[in-house]
């Protein structure tokens, strides 16, 4: 008997990981210098068919930690003013307990032990989360520390795209480009682009090949 016999759908689905969709924006491409300025986590669940859904979105604003970087470059593409007096920020470990709380709770729920980040470059993804949380000396950070689901390369396989907007168009999702580059936008998308492959994947590839399995 598998060792997650027992346990929910997601967890057996998943070898005892919970899939998160994570998307940060940042001041920079460098994890330990550069500063950490938008989080979003999307976490899933299984629906009365089986089908993988986006659940629950958690997100915060975060304010660059002391003699952080930030490159005019990267500003001038999420479009974000880290020090605008409208902008509702909070320390990165505030802002990583904001979102890390519910994902843990969302593990539990789930019987699994521990979640996995989905992200479109997932390592870039990870290394901020994990260089916040090294900062924050946050000893409970929910996410294995290294290993990922990417739908870069999720949708490449699938749909021959690995850009964000065309895969997302590819697999028949409404895209709204001047919505991009915003943390909370797209970590929905890449977690509705994930969904549909996992779905598809269940739909057209493994339950032909298991109904195929138990006649043969």
């Amino acid at each position: 008997m598998s060792e997650h016999a027992n346990s929910s759908p997601i967890s057996r689905r998943f070898r005892g990981f919970l899939p998160v969709i994570v998307d940060v924006e940042t001041g920079g491409l460098n994890s330990a210098t550069d500063a950490l300025l938008e989080v979003a986590a999307v976490t899933v669940r299984m629906d009365l068919s089986g089908m993988l859904v986006p659940h629950e979105t958690h997100s915060c604003h975060v304010k660059p930690f002391k003699d952080a970087n930030l490159d005019p470059k990267s500003l001038a593409l999420n479009g974000i003013d880290p020090y605008h007096p409208l902008r509702i920020a909070q320390d990165e470990k505030d802002a990583l307990d904001h979102v890390f709380r519910p994902i843990r709770k969302q593990v539990k729920a789930h019987d699994c032990k521990r979640a996995i980040l989905v992200g479109h470059n997932a390592a870039f993804d990870l290394a901020f989360i994990n260089a916040a949380a090294n900062r924050c000396n946050i000893k409970r950070n929910p996410f294995h520390l290294f290993s990922t689901f990417d739908t870069v390369s999720l949708a490449g396989l699938a749909y021959g795209q690995t850009v964000l907007a065309r895969a997302a168009i590819e697999a028949g999702l409404l895209w709204e480009s001047e919505k991009a580059h915003s943390a909370v936008y797209d970590a929905e998308q890449t977690a509705k682009l994930f969904c549909t492959i996992v779905n598809s994947w269940e739909t057209h590839v493994r339950a032909p090949a298991e109904v195929a399995a138990m006649n043969g």
